[in-house]
């Protein structure tokens, strides 16, 4: 009988048996250096996340500035138009028999237009002024065709109502009478016919 002590198949000792088992340990700076670079990864992110969100609220804060009064000036358009109605309404026939009161009064009427003007202007608002233009469909509305051979077809040869723009933006396109008959208006080529976008309007 042998002794079980000194068989040669005796079971090796659990410190040998887990020597074996367990894997290397990791590179303890190859986590360092991974968990660096997730590090960096998401501060890059979080940097163009915050860079982008900047961006966004600095054109929502210049779009109030420049825009905030856009339905304002809308309404105080319809000012601007009856003083200018109302000064047009007096040829220069009347205004030459017009006494001295009267004419001061004309006089401050056309002061105070020019500074309600003025003062539109001063907040991003501007008038178009579109006579002896080509028609742009981006800022005119053609309200009739006008033939008239003198001047090249396209061209916006009677102003009904001013236009406006508030920033890059158009507030009130202007109602314009398009020529018709004469040699087409030369222009880019990226600019559509304006027979096209005034055909439908006379």
């Amino acid at each position: 009988m042998t002794d079980p002590r000194t068989d040669a198949t005796a079971p090796e000792t659990p410190d040998t048996a887990e020597a074996q088992a367990a894997p290397a340990a990791p590179d303890p700076v190859a986590l360092l250096a991974k968990e660096a670079g997730d590090l960096k990864d998401r501060l890059l992110r979080t940097l163009a996340e915050m860079e982008n969100l900047r961006r966004r609220t600095d054109k929502e804060v210049a779009d109030a500035r420049t825009y905030g009064v856009t339905n304002f000036a809308r309404d105080i358009l319809a000012v601007a138009d009856n003083m200018e109605r109302a000064l047009k309404a007096l040829d220069d026939e009347i205004r030459a028999k017009a006494d001295a009161g009267v004419k001061a009064l004309l006089d401050g009427v056309e002061l105070t237009e020019r500074e309600l003007i003025k003062v539109m202007e001063k907040h991003g608002v501007r008038r178009l002024e579109p006579a002896g233009q080509k028609f742009d469909p981006n800022l005119h509305q053609a309200m009739l065709e006008v033939p008239d051979p003198s001047v090249p077809s396209g061209t916006v040869v009677q102003v009904m109502q001013p236009g406006y723009t508030i920033g890059e933006r158009v507030l009130r396109p202007a109602l314009v009478g398009v020529a018709k008959g004469g040699p087409k208006a030369a222009a880019p080529a990226s600019d559509a016919p304006a027979n096209d976008n005034s055909g439908g309007a006379g």
